[in-house]
């Protein structure tokens, strides 16, 4: 055999090595992260838009001091509207691979661009110098090897917007946190559909709002968490009574079923 052609299969041979080696993330083959996912919806408040500006997103991982250990699982800022993201709707703020592992917080950093419009008005939200860090939500989770971990922070406007003596909108986000392993779903329809139902879910401290569809008078709760739930369907057009549905019963995992509820006409 030539010599140039002998050296030319050793080098070859020698690269399809190194491709072996570096193109599998073990022995067997097997995924060595997770994926985590992370969205935001929004609680009802009295105003005509709240948007928020999330600049980066991210997670702590356990073992590590409080200063380190952080990695960047979303570095794309965004804008969101945070009274468009209920009934169903949410944005997504993180879809991103991790290393499998326990992590034990999230933080949030927050842009300066956030405002809130009242009767048509913009007025910059100012946010305590505390926060310019970042937002840390106490939320212990673990990734596992080729599982997806998901997570919905319910960010409660109406609580986290306060006016000052000098006429200064301050916001001092509070935000909650759900992962979807322990929260179901609920859904229904409220009929009829002129009627344009609000319909309201309760469970302690917690209050939801979502608004029967205009076309079907469907509606649906993506997120909640187990429990028993008390809903009430509010009329906003015509003369019905008001609906109280007590006792709803929301699994983990499981989409409940209300069906249709029809409100009785006021004489």
């Amino acid at each position: 055999m030539p010599v140039r052609t002998s050296r030319f299969l050793v080098l070859t041979a020698a690269l399809s090595g190194l491709l072996l080696l570096f193109g599998c993330s073990d022995d067997n083959g097997s995924p060595s992260g997770g994926t985590l996912k992370i969205n935001l919806i929004d609680a009802p408040a009295a105003y005509d838009a709240v948007f928020v500006q999330v600049d980066s997103v991210q997670v702590h991982a356990a073992g590590s001091d409080s200063t380190g250990g952080w990695i960047t699982v979303s570095s794309q800022p965004g804008t969101y509207d945070l009274l468009t993201l209920r009934n169903g709707l949410s944005a997504l703020l993180v879809n991103q691979q991790l290393p499998a592992g326990h992590y034990t917080q999230i933080r949030l950093k927050l842009g300066s661009g956030n405002s809130v419009i009242v009767a048509g008005e913009s007025f910059p939200l100012t946010i305590p110098s505390g926060l310019r860090s970042g937002l840390k939500l106490n939320h212990e989770f673990t990734i596992e090897a080729g599982a997806l971990y998901e997570i919905t922070l319910d960010f409660d406007a109406a609580r986290s917007i306060h006016m000052t003596g000098h006429g200064v909108y301050m916001m001092r986000p509070v935000i909650g946190t759900m992962a979807h392993m322990i929260s179901g779903a609920l859904h229904g329809s409220a009929l009829p559909v002129g009627a344009r139902a609000a319909i309201e879910a309760v469970a302690g401290a917690d209050t939801l709002v979502a608004y029967a569809d205009t076309l079907d008078g469907s509606f649906r709760f993506p997120v909640l968490r187990e429990g028993a739930w008390q809903v009430t369907v509010m009329p906003t057009a015509g003369s019905f009574a008001d609906s109280v549905i007590a006792g709803v019963a929301v699994v983990a995992g499981q989409d409940t079923d209300l069906g249709a509820i029809t409100l009785v006409a006021l004489p």
